[in-house]
């Protein structure tokens, strides 16, 4: 018999309900030779996978906050469940996370005493400088892992538009652009077309995961800006070209995934063309180029309602008053 691989917990951000728990599903599919999504509540995701894996998914991930081996699902009238619970060997400190205020009626730092009581009898506590952090998640149930992988946000932020040699103010956050990535399932070495590329957010971010980023737009200022962000940041982009929508049939070909936020506020540049229209030809085109089963990740101020292709998920984003932002990734039919 094989060994058995570990399960660890997904501590995921509270935004946009289900996209965090999508993204952090695609990036294990993407990663993992070997899984298995075992369940999900408020604010977390468990699955399975081989521990070499752990890495290379937590290196892509945005909307995820820590990831650690799962110790275990704990009732607070009941920490004996706990005997059996195994800690590496050091030092070891709980620190505890409500998930959006949930389980108020829940004495935390009774918990955490109780819980302390029973794992300190084989392993010692040590509040400053502990060798092992043992993270408690009140949310549906309290759940207990050790964290092994924190998902550092200021990597992206000195990434975001304002950080950029070249900038326009209307661009999306790193954190969103890798997270449209991903829930794409694109894979390392996969050729990434962003056709309204503007500043490069998300051929940067294609790049910094190990894609081939083709950036393309009908504006040569924002093609040029994008690739002295692309230099900026020391990241090569595998094509680029100045071409309108209508035409990328023509120019690429063989596209593993379209990842795009196309333009839709006013202060948007689209040459004179209704937003609508633009829209329409994206559609038409994003299909011819990619390959069979290729996919797709386009945000809209609204949910596509029919599509040229398989619609696979779409997740909605308020960003502020009735602005909202809907992500979806659509699938081209397998021939």
């Amino acid at each position: 018999m094989g060994s058995v691989d570990p399960v660890f917990f997904f501590e995921l951000s509270g935004e946009s309900k289900d996209m965090p728990k999508a993204e952090a599903e695609r990036c294990i599919m993407a990663e993992c030779y070997r899984y298995n999504i075992i369940g999900n509540g408020p604010g977390y995701l468990l699955a399975s996978f081989p521990e070499s894996c752990l890495n290379s998914i937590a290196d892509r991930l945005a909307l995820t906050h820590s990831i650690g081996r799962y110790l275990g699902t704990y009732d607070p009238e009941n920490t004996a469940q706990l005997s059996n619970a195994q800690l590496p060997e050091g030092t070891f400190a709980i620190k505890a996370k409500r998930f959006e205020g949930m389980m108020k009626d829940t004495d935390s730092q009774k918990t955490i005493r109780d819980i302390g009581n029973i794992l300190s009898k084989k392993n010692d506590v040590d509040l400053r400088n502990p060798d092992v952090v043992v993270k408690m998640q009140m949310c549906d149930k309290i759940h207990l892992y050790v964290e092994e992988r924190v998902i550092d946000p200021n990597i992206m932020e000195k990434r975001k538009v304002g950080e950029r040699p070249f900038f326009s103010p209307i661009s999306l956050h790193p954190k969103y652009a890798r997270a449209l990535i991903n829930l794409t399932g694109a894979k390392k070495g996969d050729t990434i077309l962003d056709p309204f590329c503007g500043t490069g957010g998300i051929v940067i971010e294609a790049a910094e995961m190990g894609m081939k980023a083709i950036a393309s737009d009908f504006d040569e200022e924002m093609v040029l800006g994008c690739r002295e962000n692309m230099d900026f940041y020391g990241l090569a982009l595998h094509d680029h070209e100045v071409i309108d929508i209508k035409d990328i049939p023509n120019r690429f070909s063989e596209i593993n995934a379209v990842v795009t936020d196309p333009p839709y506020g006013r202060s948007t540049k689209t040459g004179g063309e209704d937003v609508t229209y633009i829209h329409e030809c994206a559609m038409r085109s994003i299909p011819k180029v990619l390959i069979s089963g290729g996919k797709a990740g386009i945000i809209l101020p609204y949910e596509m309602r029919r599509s040229t292709m398989e619609l696979d998920s779409v997740f909605k984003q308020h960003v502020h008053g009735t602005l909202s932002r809907f992500y979806h990734v659509l699938k081209k039919p397998n021939h």
